[in-house]
């Protein structure tokens, strides 16, 4: 069982900066991808940024070129810097953890953190 635990969350206005750190109870090297989610009142949950173990960082579109996604094995946190926020980027993030055991992947939850960008 990994924990995720969110913090960083809070109100910003338009053209702001915001940085979201998930902390995993466990040694995130043996977590196969970790990524940031985010939920807007009415709408799906949708994937913001992910991070394989190995690999390349994959982003959603609306977020390219201002969200950037880093993992630390040091610390087992996995962070999202948020720049240049727009309104439409007001959600709860929750962070994800999929990890493989076998042939099964598990995949973990944060409780979220709110992000509010608003003038």
């Amino acid at each position: 069982q990994v924990q995720l635990v969110e913090s960083g969350g809070g109100l910003v206005q338009p053209g702001g900066s915001l940085r979201l750190s998930c902390a995993a109870s466990e040694n995130i090297f043996l977590i196969s991808v970790m990524g940031w989610y985010r939920q807007a009142p009415g709408k799906q949950r949708e994937l913001v940024a992910a991070a394989p173990r190995w690999g390349s960082r994959n982003y959603a579109d609306s977020v390219k070129g201002r969200f950037t996604i880093s993992r630390d094995t040091a610390k087992n946190t996995v962070d999202l810097q948020m720049n240049s926020l727009k309104p439409e980027d007001t959600a709860v993030y929750y962070c994800k953890a999929e990890k493989v055991v076998g042939t099964m992947t598990d995949n973990y939850w944060g409780q979220g953190t709110q992000v509010t960008v608003s003038s």
